[in-house]
């Protein structure tokens, strides 16, 4: 027909159309943790390794019987101060494992686990878990790292918000379920007494 435009698209999308909000339980997720997907941690290892082999080398030195004096002296501040690292770094890594540990198990009973789940996100959750056990202990460029995994992973309301994540209590979730009754004699409730009542002529 002339003066008409063109037909619209059938699959076009409306500008103003809304996405529609992942209702997460409030009750979290059920069910025991998935297994950890990472190896340990690698770098703290190798320094670890690091410094006790050099430990034992230093201490090898010391049985050299043209190593006297003050130079004997210093190789053994230098073993000293070695194996004082390696000690340090094993019980860094010890407490690591076991921030790990627990953190792992906390995250997957939140809500948010559920929709980790569905995505398949084990790995990201298990590197934000890394790095804020990392940040935990110090490290400022592990806090960074995990601040900005934990808002992909929606880990505040404002990511959760990005995401289009809400958590909906038990109550709700009754109340959205919970067919509505029907009004019955004019409007009023079944249990209403005045419902039995009817106008005589």
């Amino acid at each position: 027909m002339a003066g008409m435009g063109p037909a619209p698209k059938p699959n076009a999308r409306r500008r103003n159309a809304t996405v529609a909000m992942v209702e997460l339980p409030a009750a979290g997720r059920g069910g025991e943790p998935p297994a950890w997907p990472l190896l340990g941690d690698i770098a703290l290892q190798t320094q670890r390794d690091a410094a006790q082999r050099t430990a034992d080398e230093l201490e090898l030195s010391l049985a050299d019987p043209d190593l006297t004096g003050r130079r004997r002296a210093t190789v053994q501040r230098k073993a000293d101060a070695t194996r004082e690292a390696a000690a340090i770094l094993t019980g860094q890594l010890t407490s690591q494992e076991q921030v790990e540990a627990e953190l792992w198990k906390q995250l997957w009973a939140l809500p948010q686990a559920v929709e980790w789940e569905r995505a398949g996100w084990l790995r990201e959750v298990a590197q934000y878990v890394r790095w804020k056990a990392r940040a935990e202990q110090g490290d400022l460029d592990a806090s960074k790292e995990a601040r900005q995994l934990g808002d992909r992973l929606g880990l505040t309301p404002l990511a959760m918000l990005r995401l289009r994540w809400k958590v909906v209590s038990a109550d709700e979730d009754e109340r959205t379920a919970r067919p509505r009754r029907r009004p019955v004699s004019g409007g009023r409730r079944p249990d209403d007494p005045r419902a039995a009542l009817h106008v005589v002529e």
